[in-house]
Order: C-alpha cells, then sequence, then structure tokens
C-alpha cells in the first residue's frame, strides 16, 4: 500500500506558475505509475498529466499539454507537477494518484491509490 500527500497549492495570479508536489510513503514508490487528476466545483475528476515508473514517459491532457510538466524523483518519492501560465479553468483541488502497471490510464477509477488533494485557486 502507498500513502500519497499533496502539497503546494494555493492561490496564484493568472499567467503565473505553481508547482505542485506529491510525497509518497509506505510501498516502494518505484514501482508506482503515478499521475495527477483535479476535480472543480460541481465537475467530475479529470486526467491533468501521468508518468511512467521510471519518469521517461509522460502525458498529458489537451487542456495542460505545453504549460505543464510533470516529473518524479525515485530517491526522494516525490511526484511534483508544474503549472504555468494559469488560467482561471485550472481552478480545482489537485490530486495525487498511484497505480500499479505500465499502461497509461486516464480514468481516474483506474487508480486505488489517492492523496487527500491541495486546493489551487487561480484568480485575478
Amino acid at each position: 500500500q502507498i500513502q500519497l500527500v499533496e502539497s503546494g497549492g494555493g492561490l496564484a495570479q493568472i499567467g503565473g506558475s505553481l508547482r505542485l508536489s506529491c510525497a509518497a510513503s509506505g510501498d516502494s514508490f518505484r514501482k508506482f505509475f503515478m499521475a495527477w487528476f483535479r476535480q472543480a466545483p460541481g465537475k467530475e475528476r479529470e486526467f491533468v498529466a501521468a508518468i511512467s515508473q521510471s519518469g521517461v514517459n509522460t502525458h498529458y491532457a489537451d487542456s495542460v499539454d505545453g504549460r505543464t510538466t510533470i516529473t518524479r524523483d525515485n530517491d526522494k518519492s516525490t511526484v511534483d507537477l508544474l503549472m504555468t501560465e494559469l488560467i482561471p479553468e485550472d481552478t480545482a483541488v489537485y490530486y495525487c494518484a498511484a497505480k500499479n502497471g505500465v499502461m497509461l490510464q486516464t480514468t481516474p477509477s483506474q487508480y486505488p491509490s489517492w492523496g487527500q488533494g491541495t486546493q489551487v485557486i487561480v484568480s485575478s
């Protein structure tokens, strides 16, 4: 079992940047495929980005591609999400998630392990 704790959320300005971090503990971090999801008020949870166990392969939702970078440090058991050029539509609770296997999955139900979430508010 893996435990996940997100941090780094807060209030950000339009056009600004924010780095979210997810710290893992428990089971061996490097064997997990990691992802970030987000959920805005009144909306379903949606995929943001994912990264393979080695960190070589990454995948992004169209809505954040080009302005978001997901990275991981297997020695520190962390996965980060750097978001730039923030827009109001990025406002949401951001969740870190983990699963076994190497297949890319963008559906929340495919991830059995979740953090508690961190709130991001983008405003002028």
